[in-house]
C-alpha cells in the first residue's frame, strides 16, 4: 500500500513540476509573457512564445537524451561517475561533426552530422573499453581514468581543428561546442526527437535484463542473459542518442551523471522505472538551465552549456568525494 501511495506521490509530483518548468520557460526570457492569455497577444509576441516552445522542444529532448544515456552507461559500465560527458563520448561525438563542417560534408544534407557524430562517439566508446579492460573494480574505476584521457585528447583534437576553420566556420563550431539550443534545422530536431524516444523505449523494454546486468556480470548468465550482446545494445543506443543530441545542441556537460543520480535515489535502482523518468527530469532539467541562461544576464542569453558545466562541476566533485570516501 505504502509503495504504491509513493509511486502515484512521485507521479502527481512530476506533473506538477513539469508545469511549472513549461510555464516559466515559455513565459520568462527578454521580456515576460503570460502564456495563459495567448490568445489575447499580439503578433510579436505569439512569435516569441513559438520560438521558446522550439527551444523548450530542443531542450527537453537533448536533456533527456543525455540522462538516459549516462543511466545507461552507468548500469553497463558499473559506474555511478559514468555519463557521456565525462566519458568522453559527447567530445567524440563533436570531433565527428566538426569534421563533418570543416570537410564541407555538410552540404550533402543534414544527416551526414549525426552519422559523422555517431562514428566519433563509437571510436570513443571502443577506445574506452580497450583501454580500460580488467576486471570488477579495478574494470569500473579505469573505465572514468580512461574517458577522462579521451575527453582531453578529443578537446586538443577540436582545438587543433579550430585553429585551421575560417572565421564563418570558427563562430558556428565555438558556440556549439558550449552547448546551444538556438538550431533551425527542423530535420535535425525531428531526427533527434524521434532517436531518442525510440532508443529510450528499446531500453525501457531491457529494463530487467538491465537489472541483472549491472549486479555483474555472473548474475546475468544466471538468469539466461548473454551480457556482451546487451552492453553492445545498450552502450550503443546510448551512443547514438548522444550523437543525435550532440549534433543538435553541441557539448553539454553533466546532464547524464546529476539526473540519474538523483532520479535513482527517489525511485530506485530499477532501470524499468528509472529510464521513464530519467528521460523527463533530465528534460525537465535542461528546460530549467536553458531559462535560467535565458534570463540571469538580461538581455545577453548565456550557451546552456555553461550554466550545466557550473552546476554540475560540484556535483561532480560531491559525488566523487563521496565515493572515495565509501
Amino acid at each position: 500500500m505504502r509503495y504504491i501511495f509513493l509511486r502515484k506521490f512521485t507521479f502527481s509530483v512530476t506533473i506538477l513540476i513539469s508545469l511549472l518548468i513549461f510555464y516559466c520557460s515559455l513565459s520568462l526570457g527578454n521580456s515576460y509573457i503570460n502564456i495563459v492569455s495567448y490568445l489575447s497577444l499580439g503578433e510579436l509576441q505569439k512569435e516569441i512564445v513559438i520560438m521558446r516552445l522550439t527551444r523548450m522542444i530542443i531542450a527537453f529532448t537533448v536533456g533527456g537524451a543525455l540522462a538516459v544515456a549516462g543511466a545507461g552507461y552507468q548500469a553497463i559500465l558499473r559506474n555511478v561517475l559514468a555519463e557521456p560527458f565525462i566519458l568522453g563520448i559527447s567530445g567524440g561525438a563533436s570531433v565527428g561533426a566538426a569534421c563533418a563542417i570543416a570537410l564541407g560534408v555538410y552540404i550533402f544534407g543534414a544527416l551526414t552530422l549525426p552519422i559523422f557524430a555517431f562514428a566519433g562517439s563509437l571510436i570513443v566508446l571502443l577506445l574506452i573499453l580497450f583501454m580500460s579492460k580488467g576486471d570488477g573494480i579495478e574494470y569500473s574505476s579505469n573505465i572514468i581514468l580512461s574517458g577522462v584521457i579521451l575527453s582531453t585528447i578529443t578537446s586538443s583534437i577540436m582545438m587543433f581543428m579550430i585553429s585551421y576553420l575560417n572565421m564563418a566556420q570558427l563562430n558556428s563550431i565555438t558556440w556549439w561546442l558550449l552547448g546551444s539550443l538556438e538550431t533551425d534545422n527542423w530535420f535535425l530536431i525531428i531526427l533527434a526527437v524521434c532517436v531518442v524516444f525510440s532508443g529510450a523505449f528499446i531500453l525501457f523494454l531491457y529494463g530487467r535484463e538491465i537489472n541483472a546486468c549491472s549486479m555483474g556480470e555472473e548474475v546475468g548468465y544466471y538468469l539466461g542473459i548473454s551480457p556482451v550482446k546487451l552492453a553492445i545494445v545498450v552502450l550503443g543506443i546510448s551512443s547514438l542518442m548522444t550523437a543525435c543530441v550532440v549534433s543538435v545542441s553541441g557539448v553539454i556537460g553533466f546532464v547524464g551523471l546529476i539526473i540519474p543520480h538523483i532520479v535513482r535515489k527517489f525511485v530506485g535502482a530499477d532501470h524499468r522505472r528509472l529510464i521513464p523518468y530519467a528521460l523527463v527530469y533530465g528534460g525537465l532539467y535542461l528546460v530549467f538551465c536553458d531559462t535560467v541562461a535565458r534570463t540571469v544576464i538580461h538581455p545577453q542569453i548565456l550557451p546552456v552549456g555553461v550554466v550545466t558545466a557550473l552546476i554540475g562541476g560540484p556535483v561532480f566533485l560531491w559525488i566523487l568525494n563521496r565515493r572515495i570516501k565509501g
